[in-house]
Parts: structure tokens; sequence; C-alpha cells
């Protein structure tokens, strides 16, 4: 907050802005979709799994938001298509909804590799394609794509998931190359290991013995200690979507605790 000649100025303020958030249920989705409501954005969820969405509007709810969720499998483009004509006009699109896979090239069954690609490539098409008519119609916006470390460098086992991200961020770099004449900004987020949900279960499927040495293990991957927290992806992507980065477009942002750096 500022105060410039006797006027309150609230920095990253959303107010009288409509935002879609994919995969909003639960860990970076849920923490985006979160702190955009905050800020005074009305927020749309999309999510597969309607309870996690519930639980997401349900917080924004008590926290005086507003929020509205849609049941959405965002690799269905009719789907996708139907449900952005429902909600009509906006100014932002969080294009975080995907799923992980563990596997190398010779050990990545076909169905696994085709999996990650729908969703998480061909679902980010299929929203950009969705939602850059609706962004027209307010004179333009934001586009937030979640990238990840995976795209910037060589992890272990994450052949298909690495490969999906690595479209992810040369689509941002298209669409924001494409569209800078219409008012459409478009950025990548690419985060590493992140606490969320996911990584709780995936130790707990795999290492059910070993779960406390794990999650410390896991966590001093990362050069800074630890492991990145939702609401810190949260905080990037609010600063993209608000007008202080009106001048950013085209980027992509390692937010990684020194992973792809310092990591020697």
């Amino acid at each position: 907050m500022l105060l410039e000649q006797n006027r309150i100025i609230y920095m990253f303020s959303l107010q009288n802005k409509k935002a879609v958030v994919t995969g909003g249920g639960s860990g970076i989705g849920k923490a985006i979709a979160i702190i955009l409501a905050k800020q005074g954005a009305e927020v749309h969820v999309l999510e597969l799994n309607t309870e996690q969405a519930k639980s997401t509007l349900e917080e924004i709810e008590a926290n005086g938001n507003k929020a509205f969720s849609y049941s959405c499998d965002v690799s269905e483009q009719k789907k996708v298509i139907n449900t952005f004509c429902q909600i009509g006009s906006i100014n932002i699109l969080v294009n975080n909804a995907g799923i992980a896979h563990v596997g190398k090239a010779d050990t990545t069954l076909e169905n696994d590799f085709d999996q990650v690609m729908n969703v998480n490539v061909k679902g980010v098409y299929n929203c950009l394609y969705a939602a850059i008519p609706q962004l027209r119609l307010s004179g333009g916006g934001v586009i937030i794509n979640m990238a990840s470390i995976a795209s910037l460098i060589g992890l272990p086992d994450r052949f298909a998931y690495s490969a999906a991200k690595g479209a992810v961020k040369a689509m941002t770099m298209s669409v924001a190359k494409d569209y800078i004449n219409e008012n459409i900004r478009c950025n990548s987020i690419s985060p590493a290991r992140v606490h969320t949900p996911f990584v709780d279960g995936f130790i707990a499927k795999n290492y059910p013995d070993q779960i406390e040495e794990m999650f410390d293990k896991l966590s001093k991957t990362q050069p800074i200690g630890r492991m990145g927290k939702p609401e810190e992806i949260g905080a990037l992507a609010l600063f993209l979507c608000s007008d202080e980065a009106s001048f950013i477009t085209g980027c992509d942002y390692p937010i990684d605790g020194g992973f792809t750096t310092l990591n020697n």
C-alpha cells in the first residue's frame, strides 16, 4: 500500500478483474486462486475434482470474496470451449492444470506419455484456444502458464513431464509474440519442488517406511534447504497478473530456491 497525495494506492490490486485458474482445487492452483481472489479478482476455478474445487471456493468465500467452479477436463476441447463461453469475457488466465509422471524414455509407456501430453500440453493449448477470444472481449489481459524447471535443466526420471513442460515454455513465448499488439501479455512460471499434497502422496506411496527421511532428502536437493510453498508461487503469479507487471511479457520465471543456478 502506498500513499500518493493523500490517496491510498493498493499495489497488485485485481479489483474488477475476472480470472480463470485451471487445476485450482489443490496445491499451487489453489494458492493462486486464493491470492487472486484476496486481491479483488472474481475467480473461476476449472477443476476435474469437484470436491477439491468446493474446498477452494469455500476458503475464498470465507474471506468475503467471489468465486465459481466448473467441472472440466482441460484435455477435452469441446468441454473447455463451452466452459469459457459460459464464463464470458475474462482478464486473466492461469494455465495451472497438469499431471506428473516418473519414468525415463525407455520406461515410459505409450499410454502414460499420451496422457501427460494430453493434459499438460493439449490442455494448455485448449485453454489458450478458448480463452484468447474472451480476453479480446476485455480489451486484452494476462496469461500465466505453469512450466517447470524441468523445462530448463535435465531432471532424472522425468522424461515425459520434462518434454511437456518444455512445450509449455515454448507456447508461452509464441503466444507472447503473437498477441502483443492485442494487449495480451503471456509469461510462464517454472517452479522447482513445491510442498503440495502430490509430494506427500508420492512419498507415502513410494517410501512408506521412510517418509520423514525422504521428505528431508527431497527438500535438501534445493540449495535454499527446503521445498517451496504454494503461496510463494501464488505471490509471483499475482505480481505477473497485476498492472505492476504491465511491462513484462514473453518471460519465464524460475522460482526454485537456487536449484537451476546454485546446484553445481
